[in-house]
């Protein structure tokens, strides 16, 4: 008879994370080069804009040992820094984060900074080093950080003080890692590219091997910062339920409705006890298993909840997004749109869109589509995002757009929970209600721009008829002159004021232009 031994064992967080280091998108050299810089810049416009601050942020990638593909990446920012104490447990403890609060952050988990060290300590066996003053220390805090994946607790291998002569706040962090330079290049100078649409507000510099970029602040505009809220009662679940029973078991169900949910009061909590046929005065902590779970369900069943609040959240704003689409893109006409907010499954959700049309928009058989979730691009899976279902799926003919043509379509979702594809974060997944809201807002900035295509088509009309009347209107003049007695120059003097009346001071300035070249058109025909 044969015998089998099993061996169990337990995998820490980090220790997991280090061998999924595939799901936060660190698959290769070129993807991972790539990552790193996006989540370090991501932390950095969230440590910033949340809190009010206009961002500046530096980024620097250098070969680190040429031979071996290593790669250092720095990122320093000037936002509200990190506390001594809590520097070691933000870069080297998985799960430990500042963004488990219902509110609209860039990240998810507060995972991506560890994931990268992690990737780092696994390719390169360097440490991370950090450097962080928080707002109006008269010191800055330096760590050489590893984690330990096993046990899931940073190791400071060095701690130092420095003292904060120049009164400069924020964070800078330097990984070196294995990385492909040359075929991340690109994709790097996208992303930095197309964060700068949505947050033109930024002041970013970036240095590589052979590319250097600046984004000059374009605005001191930001938008409103997201607050601090709570679940939503059809967003929730059972273990949810029991950790907010764990904080205060000894308030009774109803208070517990009112004081740990979004949009709750005493007429909606005693509405839905009624519903639900429960005990608004039953002490939380003295609910049974069974309890608590027909609690959870009758929650998210309840359809007399209000709508989430849409406070959590901070959309780009129609300004701002406008602004951006003109610095980056170049075109000669753009139109911003931000939908009111939605909800899906207890989630508060809101659409931007912006359409771009002409300048330096390279005419394709497509529309060239920007997708944003929570002010991130996203540059990867393009094809299982619902933002490109939505744009391909219009009859752009409708919108007297003929393919080729130079149309761009920028589409940003912000919500507490982007529903992804995966845990890549580069797609947004089919979510009817969010689809619905992605294909108003296009439509509606679609209508604006076929408004500006008429217009122009009107405009041009009027341009070359009166183009062609002021090329004759030599030979007019003369006639005129013969028959009214007056001079040549003094007629065709009152045929350039009627024009300039009749159309304006500017478009009779592109007729005068326009008339020479069909004069030359003319000539050379004959």
């Amino acid at each position: 008879m044969v015998s089998f031994s099993v061996k169990y064992e337990e995998l820490s967080p980090a220790e997991w994370f280090r061998r999924n280091k595939e799901l936060a998108g660190l698959t290769n050299p070129t993807r991972a080069l790539y990552q790193t810089i996006r989540e370090f810049v991501e932390n950095s416009l969230d440590a910033t804009e949340s809190y009010g601050i206009l961002p500046s942020v530096k980024v620097r990638v250098a070969y680190h040992d040429k031979s071996r593909g290593w790669l250092s990446v720095y990122v320093e920012d000037n936002g509200i820094g990190i506390p001594d104490q809590e520097i070691p447990n933000v870069f080297g403890k998985v799960f430990y984060s500042s963004k488990y609060r219902v509110r609209q952050h860039r990240g998810v988990f507060g995972l991506g900074a560890k994931m990268v060290i992690l990737y780092a300590q696994s390719t390169t066996n360097k440490p991370v080093i950090v450097r962080s003053a928080p707002l109006g220390s008269d010191k800055i805090f330096e760590y050489v950080l590893m984690i330990d994946t096993l046990k899931n607790k940073p190791v400071i291998l060095s701690r130092k003080e420095y003292e904060n002569r120049y009164r400069w706040h924020g964070t800078a962090v330097k990984v070196v890692i294995e990385g492909e330079w040359g075929r991340a290049r690109r994709r790097i100078e996208e992303y930095l590219r197309r964060t700068y649409m949505v947050a033109p507000y930024a002041e970013i510099y970036f240095e590589g091997p052979d590319l250097v970029l600046y984004f000059p602040r374009a605005t001191t505009k930001l938008p409103p910062p997201p607050k601090e809220g709570y679940p939503h009662p059809k967003s929730v679940d059972v273990e949810l339920i029991k950790h907010l029973i764990l904080q205060n078991p000894n308030i009774t169900l109803r208070e517990f409705l009112m004081e740990y949910f979004d949009g709750v009061g005493r007429q909606t909590a005693e509405m839905f006890l009624k519903w639900a046929k429960l005990d608004g005065s039953k002490r939380v902590g003295d609910l049974t298993e069974d309890e608590i779970t027909y609690l959870t369900t009758k929650m998210r069943e309840f359809d007399g909840w209000r709508r989430p609040r849409a406070d959590w959240l901070s959309p780009v704003g129609e300004d701002i997004l406008v602004e951006g689409v003109k610095k980056v893109l170049e075109p000669e006409f753009v139109a911003a749109i931000t939908r009111k907010p939605s909800s899906y499954g207890g989630h508060p959700f809101i659409v931007e869109a912006a359409i771009a049309w002409g300048g330096k928009i390279p005419p394709s058989d497509r529309p060239i589509v920007y997708r944003f979730a929570n002010k991130v691009p996203l540059l990867y899976d393009e094809g299982s995002d619902v933002i490109k279902k939505v744009v391909d799926e219009i009859d752009w003919s409708v919108y007297k757009v003929k393919f080729p043509a130079p149309l761009a379509v920028v589409v940003h979702v912000c919500s507490t929970k982007i529903p992804y594809v995966s845990a890549g974060k580069e797609a947004i997944a089919d979510v009817i209600e969010i689809e619905e809201e992605i294909r108003l807002a296009v439509r509606e900035v679609a209508r604006r721009l076929r408004q500006y295509l008429t217009k122009k088509e009107k405009e041009e009309e009027v341009y070359i008829r009166y183009a062609t009347f002021n090329m004759y209107a030599t030979e007019v003049a003369s006639a005129l002159a013969f028959i009214t007695g007056k001079s040549v120059d003094e007629i065709k003097k009152k045929l350039s004021e009627l024009i300039i009346k009749k159309v304006g001071p500017e478009l009779a300035s592109r007729l005068e232009k326009e008339t020479a070249k069909i004069a030359i058109k003319e000539t050379t025909r004959r």
